[in-house]
């Protein structure tokens, strides 16, 4: 039987840091990514996507602030849907494409789905999911004085120039509310691109459910859906080969196959900072400590070592 990875990739397998942020560099960059996951996809692995959205909420929470003069401007969960919708196009147009040339005839589908958040969740009243460009310091306080109603926090150490982000709420995932859906496509053989972004937050209203003006972290939204689809592995691509110790210092170190009790410990230290490595490292403890059997941490370019020859930063059970 075959195994199922929940692939959950960062913002550079979409848009690199110094890319504009055009149509033409997010496919081509959809294109590197999805030449990578084809490696596992021809090893026979059931693959299940999810991505970042990031760079794309906040420069389309732009173009409707700068646009509402003229039309209607969209709140920010429909604003994770239309995103949610153009990524995962682009992913379903590269995998589907890539995987004809070889000709493999797994079907690729993306759903636009909702992920379950409470309305009571502290996130909304802390802001911490960074969204849209960096800013450097000057930039940052221009922004704050032009846009009063944005949140900018510094996200990166002090020796980044750009280390400034506007931020908006994150609360933690509860449930996958399309998660029946997504059972049986992977059952019927399809690759899944679900959850992008972290899924478009909603809340229990008096009607139902209803949108709610937060952005999840896709990686802790990643390690729901990996558990409650029975992912055998939970693999996060970023653009480092492995989470570190002692971060750009002389003594930095790899961490590379560790126990959960002995990550857990590690985290504890505060090596892995909040806006960047902290997520990732969170996400695969869940995942671990509520029933996975491996969750693993590398870069985009050593996805199939990472699942064949434990490369990585290997997180597994007691």
């Amino acid at each position: 039987m075959s195994k199922t990875i929940l692939v959950a990739l960062g913002g550079n397998a979409i848009k690199q840091a110094d890319d504009k942020g055009t149509a033409a560099e997010q496919f081509a960059n959809v294109y590197k990514t999805s030449r990578e996951l084809v490696k596992l996809i021809k090893a026979g692995y059931k693959l299940v996507i999810t991505h970042g959205n990031g760079p794309q909420v906040g420069n389309l929470l732009i173009q409707q602030e700068e646009g509402k003069k003229m039309v209607p401007d969209m709140p920010l969960d429909v604003v994770g849907a239309m995103t949610q919708g153009q990524l995962g196009y682009m992913f379903e147009q590269a995998l589907g494409n890539l995987l004809r040339a070889e000709n493999i005839s797994t079907p690729v589908a993306a759903l636009v789905n909702q992920v379950l958040v409470s309305a009571d969740d502290p996130g909304f009243k802390d802001p911490t999911k960074p969204v849209g460009p960096f800013f450097t310091e000057d930039e940052a306080k221009a922004m704050a004085a032009e846009k009063p109603n944005w949140v900018i926090k510094e996200v990166k150490p002090k020796e980044v120039a750009k280390r400034f982000r506007r931020v908006v709420a994150s609360p933690a995932p509860i449930d996958n509310s399309e998660i029946e859906v997504i059972r049986r496509m992977i059952d019927a053989g399809i690759i899944v691109v679900a959850s992008g972004g972290g899924g478009v937050p909603v809340i229990h209203g008096k009607d139902g459910l209803e949108g709610t003006a937060a952005v999840i972290d896709k990686d802790l939204a990643g390690a729901k859906l990996a558990e409650l689809i029975n992912a055998d592995v939970f693999l996060i691509l970023t653009d480092v080969d492995h989470a570190k110790l002692n971060y750009r210092k002389p003594d930095e170190t790899d961490v590379k196959q560790v126990s959960l009790s002995q990550m857990k410990a590690l985290a504890a230290r505060g090596d892995f900072l909040k806006g960047s490595m902290g997520p990732k490292v969170n996400a695969c403890m869940k995942f671990v400590e509520n029933g996975g059997a491996r969750a693993i941490i590398t870069s985009l370019d050593h996805a199939y070592e990472a699942i064949s020859e434990g490369f990585g930063t290997q997180i597994v059970k007691d």
